[in-house]
């Protein structure tokens, strides 16, 4: 084989392995990076950080999304990318406007289903809500993330904002979205969750 042929193969093979795993974040305005530069935002860290282990990132985030349209868009994003992993990171807007906490857990069942059905491991993003909306409904609000999680037996990062969200210094003004940062933190939070699934569809 000669040297330039050599090369080629080398090459394809390079090209090859650096797509072949993908990473499907599906997610609202805090993964789209609302009110920052989205070079600065979490998923820009996190991808930085998977590309020289080659993967992929595929950022299907859309602000103001609730769980029932991420639900909508994912069997599409499933059969399109074909992703290992599936971040779901939605919510957020189900809880900011009062939608039943039953509904939530039912859509993120489905989407987390729908991921392992398409050969992906769904890893689940959690969110709180403030005091004002009332014991009752954030504590409901909460357990849905837990109890799909507990069900299906997926990771749950518990709280997403966790380092973030009571420190005003690392938050927009609007109080609901993290700014530029806050981001290095979501993204250690991510990674910190992230690193078990890799390593497990690493050894498959």
């Amino acid at each position: 084989m000669t040297f330039l042929k050599r090369t080629l193969v080398l090459l394809w093979l390079v090209s090859g392995s650096a797509a072949a795993n993908t990473l499907l974040i599906l997610g609202d305005s805090l993964s789209a990076g609302y009110g920052i530069n989205p070079n600065k935002g979490w998923v820009a860290l996190v991808r930085q950080q998977l590309q020289p282990l080659g993967w992929q990132v595929i950022n299907a985030s859309v602000s103001g999304d609730t769980s029932a349209g991420g639900l909508t868009r994912l069997p599409s994003l499933l059969q399109r990318h074909q992703p290992q992993i599936v971040l779901i990171e939605l919510g957020g807007n189900d809880g900011l406007r009062g939608l039943p906490p039953q509904s939530l857990q039912q859509n993120l069942s489905r989407m987390a289903e729908l991921s392992q059905h398409a050969g992906a491991r769904p890893l689940l993003l959690g969110m709180r809500l403030p005091p004002n909306y009332g014991p009752v409904y954030t504590q409901a609000f909460a357990q849905s993330y837990q109890d799909v999680s507990n069900t299906l037996n997926i990771p749950l990062l518990p709280f997403f904002l966790e380092d973030v969200a009571l420190h005003p210094e690392l938050m927009q003004a609007d109080n609901i979205h993290p700014n530029e940062q806050g981001q290095p933190l979501m993204a250690e939070r991510v990674w910190q969750w992230l690193q078990p699934l890799l390593k497990a569809t690493s050894s498959q």
